[in-house]
């Protein structure tokens, strides 16, 4: 069988197993699992997986993840990972689809948490299930092993827990057989069907930001006999913005403290205070440096007022980095799925995806694939097209996925995956 007629046999098989993807979006989507906890969506996944009757089926890696091993009846060494992330999110859904989660997680550390799928992990865990079917089923042409990676707690672990991709490294789950190449996508805003990829860093590095201000509790009648820590977390607060004046323009940071939490009660001054929060750096080289300027603003915001402060960095991420070499191997391939003028390059973001330990390691590519009502205007802004939701971003409440382009991203998990085994998507190849 030629190549042609190969990619027409996976495009083929890829219509026939759409209702059943569709299936599984909406079953996982209606019973979210926050990150470590996804217990029930690992055993719908290892299930389907032995139903396939694969090689091998690894469970219970880093937690909750799921690796699949199918090898091919050709003699090829070359071996595939492809990757999708399974957690939900600690946001209320409003998505408005028929099949919207109710879900609230009552024991979740911080909780309690509504929970929902409002980043497309349903998606990404529903498109891959609906690859491995094909391939499974055409394993005698496949010149090589996939591995079908399903990823927990992407969206990271509660802060005393280990977990996500650098787990599942550490553990080796992509140690025997290593893959030769990555690929996975991402689900976003971008119009429906477009397939968005980047040279350089697709996706930035992170870092989670803990600041302890400590103080000296005392009764709220009396404050001049304790230490109040709120206005040095109120410095910061306002001070934190500053931080971005002080990096390059033309190389995107963001500081954003998004949670605090206070230690005591109405009338009394509490003894500490702990804020939560995130850097995001367009260049990773930059984090160090940011680092220290959000320790400095808090260490003297505090003296200021007298108390003490700790800063922690923790579950850094670096970004996803895809070099010129990897993106001219997949760019045929990518076109020949969705389409010359649907594959475009697209702007840097701030987001973050631990698959960047993974496609950093092992080479490969991480693409978005557009799933919503809008059109691109000017080469970069986002409007929304005539009758449509528009553009609604990843955790976001209102963040929605068109059922439609789930079997797109079934073909582009398994051309890639050919192309590579074959030979054809590999730089030099």
């Amino acid at each position: 069988m030629s190549d042609s007629a190969l990619h027409d046999e996976l495009d083929r098989r890829a219509g026939e197993v759409t209702d059943q993807v569709v299936k599984w979006r909406h079953h996982i989507h209606q019973h979210p699992e926050l990150s470590n906890r996804e217990a029930e969506t690992a055993r719908l996944i290892a299930e389907h997986l032995r139903s396939l009757e694969l090689d091998e089926v690894r469970t219970d890696i880093a937690g909750h993840g799921v690796v699949g091993v199918l090898r091919g009846g050709g003699s090829g060494e070359r071996v595939i990972a492809l990757r999708a992330d399974i957690d939900a999110l600690p946001v209320k859904d409003l998505s408005g689809v028929p099949f919207a989660s109710e879900v609230i997680d009552e024991d979740y550390p911080g909780g309690p948490f509504p929970v929902s799928h409002a980043c497309g992990h349903d998606c990404h865990t529903a498109m891959l299930l609906g690859a491995a079917t094909v391939l499974a089923g055409m394993r005698e042409r496949l010149p090589g092993t996939v591995l079908f990676v399903f990823q927990p707690a992407e969206e990271g672990p509660p802060i005393d827990e280990k977990g996500g991709a650098r787990e599942m490294l550490d553990q080796g789950a992509l140690s025997d057989p290593a893959p030769t190449m990555v690929f996975g996508m991402h689900v976003g805003p971008i119009p429906k069907g477009v397939v968005g990829y980047r040279v350089g860093n697709q996706y930035g590095a992170s870092c989670m930001i803990k600041i302890e201000i400590g103080g000296t509790q005392v009764h709220g009648s009396t404050p001049w006999m304790g230490v109040d820590p709120m206005p040095a977390v109120g410095a910061i607060l306002t001070g934190i913005g500053q931080i971005y004046r002080q990096t390059n323009a033309f190389d995107p940071v963001t500081v954003s403290l998004g949670h605090i939490e206070d230690v005591g009660r109405f009338n009394i001054i509490g003894e500490t205070v702990t804020m939560w929060g995130t850097i995001r750096c367009s260049v990773e080289s930059d984090m160090a440096e940011v680092q220290q300027r959000v320790s400095t603003l808090a260490h003297g915001c505090a003296a200021a007022y007298g108390c003490t402060a700790k800063c922690e960095f923790l579950q850094d991420v670096p970004a996803v980095h895809h070099t010129q070499e990897w993106v001219d191997a997949g760019l045929p391939t990518l076109r020949r799925v969705a389409g010359d003028d649907k594959v475009l390059e697209t702007p840097p973001t701030l987001g973050y995806d631990d698959v960047s330990e993974f496609v950093n390691k092992f080479g490969g590519l991480y693409v978005m694939l557009g799933v919503q009502d809008t059109e691109i205007v000017d080469g970069t802004r986002l409007v929304p097209i005539e009758g449509g939701r528009g553009a609604v971003p990843n955790h976001n409440p209102h963040f929605y996925a068109d059922d439609d382009q789930l079997v797109t991203g079934v073909r582009l998990h398994t051309h890639v995956a050919y192309d590579h085994l074959a030979g054809e998507l590999t730089p030099g190849g």
